[in-house]
């Protein structure tokens, strides 16, 4: 699509309005909700880790369809690419700037892995893209964006992150527990599903690349907020309150 053809867009309906603290909306009743009412938008200079730009894509060679048929698709169908130990959860309303994904997701340590409930903000999202932040305590601080677009005449799907480990457990975990190869094998997984709706198979390509390698060890403090530890000691209460009817809301 030419600059002169593509359709205007209204930053007012593709951008999240600013928020000092993050709301979730009604969500699915099964859904667990912890660690992002009330939390704060963190982006790579809020983080820890070292920093890191992620780029995952897939080309739909062959396939007859345009990016922004790929995006919609995508939109409408983010839950259903998800592996079973990262599932996402957008709002009832769906994928749209200012909106809130909630995600429940298992990261590896111990056999099963560890739970962690967390979510994202909807940054951004117009025809052939959209785009995601973290909030305090979430395993990363930064963005990542979800994309289609034509290259020679070929659909492009792709995922690129900007980010870095949200405090120094999130970092052990990347370097050390295996938690950078599963973040890997997630979005080749989302990638390899979403091609194959459109009857393509192909490879993953991945691109990494270390912009900043230091620590930002005045950001430690961030282990406040982390969202694995949280989660672990939510749970019981959560359980507890499903057993004697108290049912109610914990972040």
């Amino acid at each position: 699509m030419t600059e002169q053809s593509k359709p205007n867009r209204d930053a007012n309906t593709t951008w999240a309005k600013p928020v000092d603290r993050l709301r979730v909306g009604d969500v699915a009743g099964a859904t667990l909700n912890l660690n992002v009412d009330g939390r704060r938008l963190t982006g790579p200079i809020q983080g820890f880790g070292q920093l890191w730009q992620k780029t995952y894509r897939i080309h739909l060679t062959g396939a007859k369809i345009t990016p922004e048929e790929v995006v919609t698709w995508w939109k409408g169908h983010l839950p259903d690419l998800m592996p079973e130990d990262s599932r996402f959860y957008p709002s009832l309303t769906g994928v749209k700037p200012g909106e809130v994904l909630l995600i429940n997701a298992s990261l590896p340590g111990i056999p099963g892995g560890v739970p962690v409930s967390t979510g994202v903000l909807i940054l951004y999202a117009d025809e052939e893209s959209f785009s995601v932040m973290t909030p305090d305590g979430h395993p990363e601080s930064g963005f990542n964006t979800f994309s289609s677009y034509d290259e020679d005449g070929v659909t492009v799907c792709q995922i690129q992150s900007l980010a870095r480990a949200n405090d120094p457990i999130y970092e052990f975990g990347f370097r050390f527990m295996g938690g950078g190869a599963q973040q890997e094998r997630i979005w080749r997984h989302v990638l390899t599903g979403l091609a194959r709706q459109f009857d393509v198979t192909g490879e993953v390509e991945v691109k990494k690349t270390c912009v900043d390698n230091r620590l930002q060890w005045r950001q430690a403090k961030n282990l406040w907020h982390n969202a694995v530890i949280r989660t672990a000691l939510a749970l019981p209460i959560r359980i507890a309150q499903n057993l004697f009817g108290g049912n109610k809301s914990s972040n």
